[in-house]
């Protein structure tokens, strides 16, 4: 492959070393642009650089010292990347949190991590920092984003730009650069993930090696990139990095947002995730079907012709053929996408093997990628020409992955993180016998390709799947995993609680004349029997319209409890704030539930109860009057099943579970094992808070 931008970076220490080397060798090069006034500007390596530097003096002179954590709650614009660049100039560790992280998730990272400066956006996340440096006397400085960063920069104007060279100077590759927080419904139980400048560097490095002959033709200063995928998550931050990495010139917009700005930005690499293809797809579908019989036709007929052409081994002059008819068709898909796409990094691992070979055959090559806040962002990639649609590819070099006999991916070697933020426990759980547990199921084919099959829970230190490894090949079919039965509910009437702490009744249940629970005494004429456990086998049963599934029920008329099992989560889902509902039955004391939120209702909601502006979708979720009004919810719909299938206790989520995530397969109907895995500490929190 010969020098590369990937190969030119390994040769560095800091991550922030790339902004002043560009900047020395060609300061007018364009390497950002920013939103402003509807209008995308660009941006030189000269005036980053300039900015960049300012702002670490600032730092420097407010105190922040080598290795001090600096808290950064913002959003993904380009004060973000300046204020990043800027802590890793200094050889500091940046904290990063959205801004719409809950107080709760803000409380449990500070004090975690205890940084000495912070940089907030929003005066609600404002005074919830403010509000901790009386209990921690080490965070000083606290400034607001929108009004602080000239203040920083004040402090060090006149301080000499050599302090900060010399701070850099000293940046080793083992240095950490950033401690990574998941997200969680859980915030306590979430682990800082601390990754250094090397392993930043080195997935960067790799993943651009593997976009390279796609890139290699373009004029200089050419390539160009949008990102709406968050900076405080390894795949935003890792995009981020490899841009930087490879002189991409990257801009910024605010989730949901990219499909809109994709036509006024034109990229050369699109960075997204599957629901972008997702929804361009389903626009072009539903045009066709709007219009009449012919374009279905004709719309399904251009899709056969990519999608044949992609999967072609040989591009033959009948396959060029077949495809040019349909040109006309395809340009309007490359078009919503830029008209100027070379290449195509979707991060995830959820796109259809259809659909990747449709876009690859429009004219928009993808390359699905997969990875891991512990792998420093990707550890595994398609590369151009080397791809297999469906897949996320082979493991990127200098790294090997193992599949356990459960189904579990392992990896090993390449930029693996230095462990979680003060907690060695956590550290040396997440690896075994040197291989780090991923936390995902997947499948593994001969030739080394990898197809990511669902998540198991947001880290890799939590509870690894037990199992010997086997060598790489494909994965034995995965069966669910026996669930453990529960303690005795006894014979209480069912009430119906959040997993936060509120005083809820009892709910009212109607009398059924049911079969006994398989793990509770039953009186019957007299007598006091116990009935004999069940097995604990999985059973799986009917999914609702929806897509919610309720487990199998624990009375003998498994089919009947599964019928009422969907009339319970259809008459859930029929409120118009409610979108998915999944009841977990099977293996436990009693029944209970994960109910999901439609977000465009939230906003209404907001609105209605006269709550905050400021107010962030998960703090809506756990509002008091909220939880009260799902309940009422709970309690009706309980009237109409039988006792052992009434729901006593849920878990409200802000966000939906989605196709990307890997919770939600593409016909809208739940991954039914993958949200019982990814949610299985909430799930196992509903069960404590009962008991408690």
């Amino acid at each position: 492959m010969g020098e590369t931008p990937g190969s030119l970076a390994r040769a560095h220490s800091g991550l922030s070393d790339l902004v002043y080397e560009v900047a020395t060798s060609d300061a007018h090069a364009h390497v950002f642009s920013v939103l402003a006034d509807g209008a995308w500007e660009r941006r030189t390596a000269g005036e980053f650089a300039t900015e960049v530097t300012a702002l670490a003096k600032g730092l420097v002179a407010a105190g922040v010292a080598e290795g001090d954590r600096v808290l950064l709650v913002s959003a993904s614009h380009q004060d973000w990347v300046r204020v990043a660049y800027a802590v890793w100039s200094v050889r500091a560790v940046l904290v990063p949190l959205p801004e719409t992280a809950s107080a709760e998730r803000v409380r449990h990272v500070v004090r975690q991590t205890r940084p000495s400066a912070a940089v907030v956006q929003g005066d609600r996340q404002y005074r919830t920092v403010v509000g901790l440096q009386r209990e921690l006397p080490d965070l000083g400085r606290v400034w607001r984003l929108e009004e602080g960063l000239p203040s920083v920069v004040s402090l060090g104007t006149y301080m000499d730009a050599s302090a900060v060279r010399f701070r850099r100077d000293e940046v080793a590759p083992e240095d950490p650069a950033v401690i990574l927080y998941p997200v969680s419904t859980v915030s306590r139980q979430t682990r800082g993930v601390v990754l250094s400048h090397g392993a930043l560097l080195t997935a960067a490095a790799d993943l651009v090696d593997r976009m390279w002959p796609r890139l290699e033709g373009l004029a200089p200063g050419r390539a160009s990139a949008v990102l709406d995928l968050p900076l405080s998550q390894f795949a935003g931050l890792a995009s981020l990095v490899a841009c930087v990495v490879g002189r991409i010139r990257v801009g910024l917009v605010a989730p949901g947002r990219l499909r809109s700005e994709l036509e006024r930005f034109k990229p050369t690499v699109l960075v997204c995730q599957p629901g972008l293809f997702e929804r361009v797809h389903g626009v072009e579908r539903e045009s066709a079907h709007s219009t009449d019989w012919d374009s279905v036709g004709t719309f399904n007929a251009a899709m056969d012709a990519a999608v044949q052409f992609d999967q072609s081994p040989k591009k033959g002059a009948w396959q060029r053929l077949s495809r040019s008819m349909y040109d006309w068709s395809f340009s309007k898909i490359r078009d919503l996408l830029g008209g100027r796409v070379h290449l195509a990094v979707c991060w995830g691992g959820g796109l259809s093997e259809r659909l990747d070979s449709y876009f690859s055959g429009v004219g928009v090559p993808v390359m699905q990628v997969y990875g891991a806040a512990e792998t420093a962002g990707v550890f595994t990639a398609n590369a151009p020409g080397e791809r297999v649609p469906g897949t996320v590819g082979k493991a990127m070099p200098g790294r090997e992955v193992w599949v356990s006999r459960e189904g579990e991916l392992y990896v090993r070697g390449g930029a693996v993180f230095s462990g979680y933020w003060a907690d060695g426990e956590g550290s040396r759980a997440a690896f075994r016998e040197g291989w780090l547990a991923t936390g995902v199921l997947a499948e593994v084919d001969d030739e080394g390709y990898v197809r990511v099959r669902a998540r198991l829970r947001p880290q890799a230190s939590m509870a690894p799947v037990p199992g010997r490894f086997v060598p790489r090949g494909p994965a034995p079919a995965v069966e669910a995993d026996p669930v453990v039965l529960g303690e005795s509910a006894g014979r209480a009437e069912p009430a119906v609680t959040a997993t936060v702490a509120l005083p809820l009744a009892e709910a009212p249940t109607r009398e059924l004349e049911v079969a006994p629970t398989v793990e509770e005494p039953v009186e019957r004429r007299g007598e006091s029997t116990s009935v004999r456990p069940g097995t604990g086998e999985f059973a799986a049963v009917a999914a609702g319209p929806g897509g919610a599934v309720g487990a199998g029920g624990v009375s003998g008329d498994r089919s009947r409890d599964a019928e009422v099992v969907a009339e319970f989560e259809a008459r859930l889902r029929a409120h118009p704030l409610i979108s998915q509902v999944l009841v977990i039955v099977e293996g436990r004391p009693f029944a209970s539930a994960l109910v999901t939120l439609v977000r465009d209702q939230l906003e209404y909601w907001r609105l209605v109860n006269g709550r905050p502006l400021s107010m962030a979708p998960e703090e809506i979720a756990g509002d008091r009057d909220l939880l009260r009004e799902v309940q009422g919810l709970v309690y009706e719909a309980n009237r109409s099943v039988p006792r052992h299938l009434a729901v006593r206790s849920f878990h409200v989520l802000a966000e939906e579970f989605t196709v990307q995530s890997g919770l939600v397969r593409p016909t809208g109907e739940l991954r039914r094992e993958a949200v019982l895995r990814a949610f299985s500490e909430e799930i196992d929190g509903l069960y404590r808070v009962r008991r408690d």
